[in-house]
């Protein structure tokens, strides 16, 4: 009695001691959070939570996947977390990932964090090459990439190797061409730049239009085997079911719309598939694993439910949000175009103030050169006053040296001379006296005329001197006096807050700004259809631009099949509508018969 009362007593103490909460790591594709979960917790208190951290409101294009032997799986919402085969250890790891997508990304993804979340996932699936993309149409992609990222292109921001550590490209892409980091750059820049103007959920979207018209968007690839036993790979996405040829998995040999499929079920490794017209036969494949078949079923059930949801009204619920992103777009706009203004104003502001600038250190060139010449002046001034005193001073000294010689003569022609020889010898003294003294004259006079010359020179001298510092004053009181009356051109103190008062926003839109709001709707689809067509227009013209570069030996099976695709103008939506075109009978026929 003692022993089982003991026993009772340790089993509920056990019981007692377990742990009622366990830890949960959620990654999505740019974030990793830990929760903290009751046992009793099932998959879709978990998805609620983790939704609910994120902010997201269309939550059913999203589930947690986790793997287990190799083989991916979802969790399921109305079972309980740890009754899945998920791993013992703590933190139990799973990825928050997209599990259906949309037919049409820009109508059907409202929410700008289920564009981002959506946006990052197809652009890791192409980078690892889950998703098969041509190398014109990477490039493109990598600039929208790259405008998401960044912005706005700014050559003195965004210099050369700027891109250098990014992982823009598949390695398939960079491996198939004889082209350096720096050549992929300069292609992907020069398409950047063009994206001017563009937000980052606008370059998103841009990025998720492209992408949902490649062929391996968006569908999940599980080998089948059909009832003669031919190895083949059934395509699941959210327009049908598609049969692939295993080495081909762009173009599909067989599509079944969703709209012509009544049930799907399968016991044990074989799938049944119940056409809507009962008159046309079951078709049958087999699976490698069981677990394989359950995955198919999820993914067929939700692919199914969307499909028909689509064609229907949008809920309640969807209708709200689309009028509450139709307002955050009109308002974001709104606010972009006022920031475009001020940018722009900024921008002149600045090319005004660059222009003064630029002026101002004229005014000061000009400045600086009339105070040369005027140093000049005075300088030369100076010079040719002390020049003009000099010949006064030399021409007096003459003038002084001539009355010497004129009383020399005086004087010798009062002495007597009692002989002959010394009257010729003092009249050939008298007559060198005499050339002496016209000599002294002629010299006295010329040096006279070279003063009245300088004195001439040193009149203009001043005279310019007057005309340099009035040149130099007109200069200093133009430079002066143009900033001040420049008000309407000065830069302001604080450029990036200009007050834009008739400019305050409101966001109650009325029925006239609704209009407005849709008569641009209607302006920007046809600038879409313009920019498509220019757009095509440069992916052709870039693929035969590196076309001379492509190392043949290089290209994969996919590249060629693609190739092949382009050359008879086939893409993803016109084979699968040449596909459906037969009739549902002689599809199945067909498919049991390949």
């Amino acid at each position: 009695m003692a022993g089982a009362i003991a026993s009772r007593m340790s089993f509920s103490s056990l019981k007692r001691k377990q742990p009622k909460t366990f830890t949960v790591r959620i990654a999505t594709m740019d974030a990793e959070m830990e929760f903290s979960c009751e046992v009793k917790w099932k998959g879709k208190d978990l998805f609620d939570l983790v939704c609910r951290t994120l902010g997201l409101r269309e939550t059913w294009f999203f589930g947690l996947q986790y793997t287990i032997k190799d083989t991916v799986a979802w969790l399921k919402m109305d079972k309980k977390v740890l009754d899945h085969d998920v791993p013992t250890e703590e933190p139990k790891t799973f990825h928050f990932l997209a599990k259906f997508y949309p037919e049409n990304a820009e109508e059907e993804l409202v929410q700008e964090i289920t564009q981002h979340l959506f946006f990052l996932q197809v652009k890791k699936q192409i980078l690892d090459e889950k998703i098969f993309c041509p190398p014109e149409a990477s490039v493109l992609l990598a600039s929208y990439a790259v405008q998401a990222k960044y912005g706005d292109y700014d050559p003195n921001v965004h210099k050369r190797g700027f891109l250098a550590q990014e992982e823009l490209l598949p390695k398939r892409v960079i491996n198939l061409y004889q082209m350096t980091p720096e050549m992929w750059e300069e292609r992907i820049t020069a398409w950047y730049a063009e994206h001017r103007g563009r937000a980052r959920d606008e370059a998103e979207m841009e990025y998720l239009k492209i992408a949902q018209d490649l062929e391996m968007y968006g569908v999940n690839y599980f080998a089948i085997r059909n009832k003669k036993g031919t190895e083949l790979l059934l395509g699941v996405d959210a327009l049908g079911l598609h049969i692939y040829d295993p080495d081909n998995r762009l173009t599909p040999k067989i599509s079944f719309p969703w709209n012509e499929i009544r049930n799907i079920s399968y016991s044990d490794k074989e799938f049944t598939i119940k056409p809507l017209d009962k008159k046309i036969d079951v078709f049958k494949f087999n699976s490698s694993k069981l677990r394989v078949n359950k995955l198919i079923l999820q993914l067929c059930i939700g692919n199914h439910d969307l499909f028909m949801r689509r064609r229907k009204a949008d809920s309640l619920e969807v209708q709200q949000m689309k009028a509450q992103a139709r307002e955050e777009k009109a308002r974001k706009q709104m606010e972009r175009q006022r920031l475009a203004r001020e940018k722009q104003m900024r921008e002149e502001a600045e090319r005004t103030r660059d222009e003064l600038e630029r002026r101002l250190m004229q005014l000061k060139e000009e400045a600086t050169m009339a105070n040369e010449a005027l140093m000049r002046s005075e300088e030369t001034a100076d010079l040719l006053a002390e020049k003009a005193q000099i010949t006064e001073e030399e021409a007096k000294l003459l003038a002084q040296k001539a009355a010497e010689a004129e009383q020399e003569m005086q004087r010798i022609k009062a002495t007597a001379i009692r002989t002959e020889e010394e009257k010729r010898l003092m009249e050939q003294k008298v007559l060198e006296a005499e050339m002496l003294a016209l000599k002294m004259a002629e010299e006295s006079e010329r040096r006279a005329k070279e003063a009245d010359q300088l004195k001439q020179d040193l009149q203009e001298a001043r005279e310019s001197e007057r005309r340099a510092k009035q040149k130099l004053l007109e200069i200093t009181s133009k430079s002066s006096y143009t900033p001040m009356n420049s008000s309407t051109t000065a830069l302001p103190t604080d450029l990036p807050s200009f007050n834009l008062i008739s400019e305050s926003l409101s966001f109650d839109f009325k029925d006239t700004d609704m209009k407005r709001l849709s008569m641009e709707i209607e302006k920007e689809k046809v600038e879409y259809m313009e920019k498509s067509k220019h757009l095509q227009e440069q992916l052709n013209e870039l693929k035969t631009e590196i076309e001379a570069l492509k190392l043949k030996e290089r290209e994969t099976a996919l590249d060629i099949l693609h190739n092949e695709n382009s050359s008879r103008g086939n893409s993803k939506h016109n084979t699968i509508k040449k596909l459906t075109l037969q009739s549902t009978k002689s599809r199945v026929a067909f498919f049991e018969e390949l």
